[in-house]
């Protein structure tokens, strides 16, 4: 097991690795940022969305899984809207058009691609109706999918657009950091549970050296981006950045939890040795997108 986890999670930094630097190389060639990533955003949401749904039929609820999946790829993708837009208006030499709007501007178009999801969700659901009975619960698990996922996914890709691979970078180095520091504190001095029910093995040391642990990669990913030139901030904004990523990555583990705890399973899917599924992999980093979003949108890190 211990060998899988280290070859996988070898392969999955270099193909980060690798898909930045194609972000990095295209963004200056077409002027489009996140293309690079675009790849791995498609696979992490269409995998997720389905684990989500595979839960969701381990309750005996089966909600239509196109119309899912179809909603939450609409929603991540659609913070691409407003830089291609710029784009193809830069190309066309549309006089006043070559303007996103900024964070505003993908923000809308990410909750415009959010009501057609719904939308497609209720005519999916209306289009297979036979009997009285399910149709209520189907619907409400799709939404659930595609704002879980979708939503969340976008606000991820929304700090790459708005703010550079540095934004991106930050929030995911914080939260695997935290990950790291909840796991190494627990395994050593952990003895008081921090949700016994819903998941028995973290505890409240854990989630201690998973803040400390946070803040401190926090403070010297600072460093890096202010020593390369990326927008930086006060010790302080960065330090309660840290310790804000850190507590919801924490909700977003247990809320994953939540939800196989309450099918009887441990792992949200078993493609992936040693880790579980891909929601497994990235249950953190959804709930710690809407946090970092709104620290870098109101000026807490990146001044």
């Amino acid at each position: 097991m211990l060998r899988w986890r280290l070859l996988l999670g070898t392969l999955f930094i270099a193909a980060i690795a690798g898909c930045c630097w194609a972000d990095f190389r295209l963004e200056a060639t077409t002027g489009v940022p996140g293309l690079g990533l675009l790849p791995v955003l498609v696979v992490f949401v269409a995998l997720a969305t389905s684990e989500v749904l595979g839960l969701a039929a381990a309750a005996g609820v089966y909600p239509a899984t196109w119309a899912a999946q179809a909603g939450a790829l609409l929603i991540a993708l659609s913070s691409w809207a407003a830089p291609l837009g710029d784009g193809l208006a830069r190309l066309s030499a549309t006089v006043g058009a070559a303007d996103g709007g900024g964070a505003s501007a993908g923000s809308e178009w990410t909750l415009l691609a959010t009501g057609l999801a719904v939308i497609l969700v209720l005519v999916a659901e209306m289009a297979r109706y036979r009997a009285p009975g399910g149709a209520t619960a189907a619907v409400a698990t799709s939404v659930f999918a595609v704002v879980y996922v979708g939503v969340l996914m976008a606000l991820a890709v929304q700090l790459r657009m708005h703010w550079g691979l540095a934004a991106l970078a930050s929030m995911l180095i914080v939260v695997k950091v935290s990950d790291i520091g909840a796991y190494t504190v627990g395994r050593l001095i952990g003895r008081h549970k921090m949700s016994p029910i819903i998941s028995p093995g973290k505890t409240l040391e854990g989630a201690a050296g998973a803040i400390v642990f946070a803040c401190l990669a926090s403070w010297l990913t600072s460093l890096v981006m202010a020593g390369e030139g990326g927008a930086p901030g006060g010790a302080i904004g960065w330090i309660v950045y840290g310790a804000l990523i850190a507590a919801a990555g924490m909700v977003g583990d247990l809320a994953e939890s939540l939800l196989k705890r309450d099918v009887g399973r441990k792992d949200s899917s078993a493609w992936l040795p040693g880790f579980g599924g891909v929601l497994d992999m990235v249950d953190s980093v959804l709930l710690a997108a809407p946090v970092a979003y709104a620290c870098w949108r109101f000026g807490l890190v990146g001044r």
